[in-house]
Formats: structure tokens, C-alpha cells, sequence
């Protein structure tokens, strides 16, 4: 009995010190400063800026006129991408209409998000057709579907 308390016990240290390291690795990369200049020359007016380091990229959090949105910037700290949540009715007419086009026009529209990339705008759809049918539609501003996808997550 003491010999398994003893390997609990060590197993459980081991396990704490691994999450503590890694929480703490995960910190040591500083936010570049190109890439939080960059944010204030895209975004002058942000609000409630939240830094986190990806990995592969940083993620910058922030509201902008009431809204929530995330800015991506690679390992340099260059724009790559941006995202906010937009309400079903603040899509363009074009993709309103060109997903009452599609084969999804009775599926449910859950989350809407608006993508800018470069000079490219998407908007992502999450759309369902009762529990089990789940897509993420891709729109160009124009209204043209241009990637449907399968999602585990909604």
C-alpha cells in the first residue's frame, strides 16, 4: 500500500510540474512588437486588447464599436487575418440570397462570422439540419458559396 501511495503521489507531483512548466513555456514568447503596432495602424480605435500566443501565430482579442473581434498575426508579427461575429441580418443581400439558393436553404444558421484577409472579405456560416447534419459555409461578399465543410464542433 505505501509503495502505491508513494507512486500516486510522485505521479500526481510529476503531472503538476508538467502543467506548471508548460503554462509556463507557453508565456516566455513576447509579444512582437510589429505585430502590436501593427493592430493599433488596422484597428486605431480597439478596445480591451488580449494578447495570446498560439504557437504558430499570436491571436489579439479586442472590441471594436461594441463588437467582439480576433486579429491573427504570424510569428513576425504581420496581419493575417481578422474575424468578427456579425447578426444573421447584417449579411449582405448577395449572401442572403445566395444561400437561399443553395441545397442548405432550410438548414439552421447558427454562429455568423465576418472574415477579412488581405483584400479578401469571407463570411463564415455554421449552418445544421436537425442535430446531426452540421456545415460551415464559406461566402464571398457576392454571395457565391465557395467551400462548404463538415464540423464536429458547433
Amino acid at each position: 500500500k505505501i509503495v502505491m501511495k508513494k507512486g500516486i503521489l510522485i505521479f500526481l507531483l510529476s503531472l503538476t510540474s508538467l502543467l506548471v512548466t508548460h503554462s509556463v513555456f507557453s508565456q516566455i514568447r513576447k509579444i512582437p512588437s510589429n505585430a502590436t503596432e501593427n493592430l493599433k495602424q488596422k484597428y486605431p480605435t480597439a478596445e480591451n486588447v488580449e494578447w495570446k500566443d498560439a504557437v504558430s501565430h499570436f491571436t489579439a482579442k479586442f472590441k471594436l464599436d461594441g463588437k467582439d473581434y480576433e486579429a491573427h498575426f504570424d510569428s513576425d508579427g504581420n496581419w493575417k487575418e481578422s474575424m468578427v461575429k456579425v447578426e444573421q441580418a447584417e449579411l449582405p443581400d448577395a449572401v442572403k440570397d445566395g444561400l437561399a439558393k443553395s441545397k442548405y436553404s432550410d438548414w439552421e444558421i447558427g454562429k455568423v462570422e465576418k472574415i477579412e484577409s488581405g483584400d479578401k472579405v469571407r463570411y463564415r456560416l455554421q449552418v445544421k439540419s436537425g442535430d446531426i447534419k452540421k456545415k460551415i459555409l464559406y461566402f464571398t461578399p457576392e454571395g457565391k458559396l465557395t467551400k462548404d465543410s463538415t464540423t464536429l464542433w458547433f
